[in-house]
């Protein structure tokens, strides 16, 4: 974590100093104009420095951790911006035989038109960032009880107390079976949280609230969260562990994160989770990632839930998660006849932006 955090703190300060000397330096407005930019992008870079070092704490009023946290989407707006200036800049290149004043007025032009672009997209994606979860009927024609899954919660930093009982009623008034927590729903220290988390024992659900590690668990001592959950949550979290509801019918099995793979430590085994199944049962399958589709073998469960996405989050980074994981979002049939059920994650990661998605609380019947 220690060595993404400074590589990422590089990229952040070549991406600064980049537009510094490719962009603002290049502008046609005063002296004094060009100060301000140059302040305003100077500011951005400490807003990320800051967002950095105190996103895993409460250290800083929720407001100034809110900006702190939107810069860090601004300068994925600013490498946007990069791309885009580049080009047209060659398109500049082209004009050498046209009048000096013709080819300014179209160098401002051009400007004019990317800051309008990028104040837009900014303002957008902040703007779908602050609404609350929107609940998706998702008819999968397979199981004949209610389930109500959320993902990506990512308890900790913005995601805050408010929001999580928030996030319990909007539950609670789908009056669900059955709840799942597809991972990722603590993203720092678990004693940091611990009464936030506690909120969650407030879920009302017939047969029980499930739920499986993802990636970000990983980051923070998960044999903590492991224990914390245990001890004081009505969570059942599923160990690559399967667990018969003989009342409605069907196995729950859980699978650990795929992250846990690379790092050694609770490695997802699909044999042991279905060791225990009853083969007569249909089957319900919590996933994080999409991705662990491809480590099931001759494993064929009627639903998979999973999460890990967000849907994408912000456009157009959805087509570099399709890059690493077979689906973004919703409902797909899989070739062997069962279905996953991608969702979108009810909190973010990052900054509190969504642009091309929605925050969603899947209700399942």
């Amino acid at each position: 974590m220690s060595l993404f955090f400074v590589l990422l703190l590089v990229l952040l300060f070549a991406l600064h100093a980049l537009f510094y000397l490719r962009v603002i330096k290049k502008l046609l407005v005063k002296d004094k104009t060009g100060k301000i930019f140059t302040a305003l992008l100077a500011l951005n870079f400490i807003l990320n420095i800051v967002y950095m070092f105190v996103r895993y704490s409460d250290l800083l009023p929720y407001n100034l951790s809110y900006v702190a946290s939107v810069s860090l989407g601004i300068s994925f707006v600013l490498l946007l911006y990069l791309a885009l200036h580049e080009v047209i800049h060659l398109f500049h290149k082209s004009l050498k035989n046209v009048q000096r004043s013709k080819r300014e007025f179209i160098k401002k032009l051009g400007d004019g038109a990317l800051f309008t672009l990028a104040t837009s997209y900014v303002t957008a994606s902040v703007y779908e960032g602050s609404k609350e979860p929107v609940i998706n009927i998702v008819k999968t024609g397979i199981f004949d009880f209610s389930i109500v899954q959320i993902s990506d919660l990512h308890i900790g930093g913005l995601i805050d107390e408010e929001y999580v009982t928030n996030s319990v009623e909007k539950i609670n008034s789908l009056k669900p079976d059955l709840v799942v927590i597809t991972g990722d729903l603590i993203d720092t220290e678990v004693e940091h949280i611990d009464k936030i988390i506690l909120k969650l024992n407030n879920i009302n659900s017939k047969y029980g609230v499930f739920m499986v590690l993802g990636n970000h668990e990983y980051f923070h001592n998960p044999y903590s969260i492991i224990e914390f959950l245990a001890k004081q949550t009505k969570i059942k979290l599923l160990l690559n562990e399967s667990i018969i509801i003989e009342e409605i019918s069907v196995n729950i099995v859980g699978i650990n994160d795929i992250f846990g793979h690379r790092i050694g430590v609770l490695e997802p085994d699909f044999d042991k989770a279905f060791s225990d199944v009853n083969k007569n049962y249909p089957t319900l399958l919590l996933s994080h990632q999409p991705k662990s589709i491809e480590y099931l073998g001759v494993y064929k469960p009627e639903l998979i839930l999973s999460g890990h996405t967000h849907g994408g989050q912000l456009w157009p980074f959805n087509h570099l998660v399709m890059l690493q994981q077979p689906y973004l979002k919703g409902l797909h049939t899989l070739k062997y006849g069962g279905k996953i059920y991608v969702n979108s994650g009810i909190g973010f990661w990052g900054p509190p932006m969504r642009l091309g998605s929605q925050a969603e609380i899947a209700y399942i019947i």
